[in-house]
């Protein structure tokens, strides 16, 4: 017997929902069941209904791929393939045993993890017994002998009684968890093809946050395949949010690093160009009524993202940057990039900016860029930028 193949219903957990207040909690709900019948139709899952249950959310399909897909949600914290009964002891002992029936095997022990919620004349404890003396029965009848062991099992079978139906399954499928996307409003960030503003922007993607991607294009300083492998992230980080599609903006900024080159102190060149995508992000920010600037910075990553320098790009700007990284290893970013499908394309070839100077800044002091910036059209720069963007759905 085939117990995976008999699935008739996937159980869908979230977390931080549950704290929240009962009219908060509802419209996360309901935006999370949107989330997940985008997410559904991304992967060609087919399914009858998606319900609500205190608690709960069940995706009424018995398609393999649908656990799976369901966990790659923003805010489900663990998905599981179910099967259903009636919400009686009876009903799920039964289950419990057809279940048992060919996954657990000869020589194997098992444990009944139980849980019930609503109005029963029963308790968890006698729920898992009862269960357990069924599958305990069943194994016997087929001339098995069978074991149990509550703490380190050879096989778990859970069944849920909750009020109108039990639910019997035999694991989990890990979930991103988070916050449905779509609850915290929407921010801008600046997405390069690197491996970490990819990263960065998934991280604000999973608190619920719309994106809206800025690609600042250094050309002639950069080439082609930069530009290719920073698009190619966009669309892998689109499959994480269907439903809620991208409008992205590619910036031209090639001409104010040739003005900085070519009238400001060369060492400084990275932090003025720095300023300037935040100024320009900020201005796309406000046309977009977003709320925030989302970079990849990670302190102490490179001798640019000191803290002096991360201070002096945004002195006198009043910009509301978010650092999703800041306090990551190179090695944690890169298993996050692993796992959310950005790392092969961020590794590809690409030309590096061939404007960063010889002897780049890397203790920047704050009153000494606005003089820089003065012996440029600063203004004028970041408005020609985004006069000449190029702004795309994805």
């Amino acid at each position: 017997m085939d117990y995976h193949m008999m699935n008739d219903i996937v159980i869908v957990r979230y977390g931080e929902l549950a704290l929240k207040s009962s009219s908060v909690r509802n419209w996360y709900e309901k935006t999370l069941v949107n989330n997940i019948e985008s997410m559904l139709k991304q992967y060609g899952v087919p399914y009858s209904d998606i319900s609500r249950e205190w608690g709960r959310i069940f995706i009424h399909s018995a398609d393999p791929d649908a656990p799976k897909a369901a966990a790659d949600v923003f805010g489900v914290v663990s998905t599981s393939p179910a099967r259903t009964t009636e919400a009686s002891i009876e009903a799920a002992a039964r289950l419990c045993a057809e279940v048992a029936d060919g996954f657990v095997r000869e020589d194997e022990s098992f444990a009944i993890r139980a849980k019930r919620t609503g109005n029963h004349d029963f308790s968890s404890r006698e729920l898992g017994m009862k269960c357990g003396d069924a599958v305990w029965a069943m194994l016997e009848s087929k001339g098995m002998q069978p074991s149990v062991d509550l703490t380190d099992p050879d096989r778990e079978i859970f069944v849920e009684m909750r009020q109108k139906y039990a639910y019997v399954f035999t694991g989990q499928v890990q979930g991103v968890g988070g916050l449905p996307l779509g609850t915290q409003g929407k921010m801008v960030s600046l997405i390069s093809g690197g491996i970490d503003s990819p990263v960065a922007t998934w991280m604000m993607m999973k608190r619920g946050v719309e994106i809206i991607p800025i690609y600042c294009n250094n050309e002639p300083f950069s080439d082609e395949r930069g530009r290719q492998r920073t698009m190619e992230c966009i669309d892998q980080l689109q499959k994480w949010c269907p439903g809620h599609p991208f409008k992205v903006y590619e910036v031209p900024n090639g001409q104010n690093l040739r003005a900085f080159i070519d009238n400001c102190d060369r060492a400084k060149t990275c932090v003025l160009c720095k300023r300037t995508m935040y100024r320009i992000a900020l201005e796309i920010m406000n046309i977009e009524n977003a709320s925030g600037i989302i970079t990849g910075s990670s302190l102490g990553q490179v001798a640019s993202q000191t803290a002096a320098n991360m201070y002096a790009e945004v002195y006198g700007l009043c910009a509301p940057l978010y650092h999703p990284l800041i306090g990551l290893d190179k090695d944690e970013i890169v298993t996050i990039a692993k796992r959310i499908g950005t790392f092969d394309i961020s590794i590809k070839p690409a030309a590096s900016c061939a404007a960063v100077p010889q002897h780049p800044e890397v203790k920047a002091k704050s009153a000494s860029l606005p003089p820089e910036e003065s012996k440029v059209e600063i203004e004028d720069m970041v408005r020609y930028s985004i006069a000449n963007a190029k702004v795309t759905k994805v």
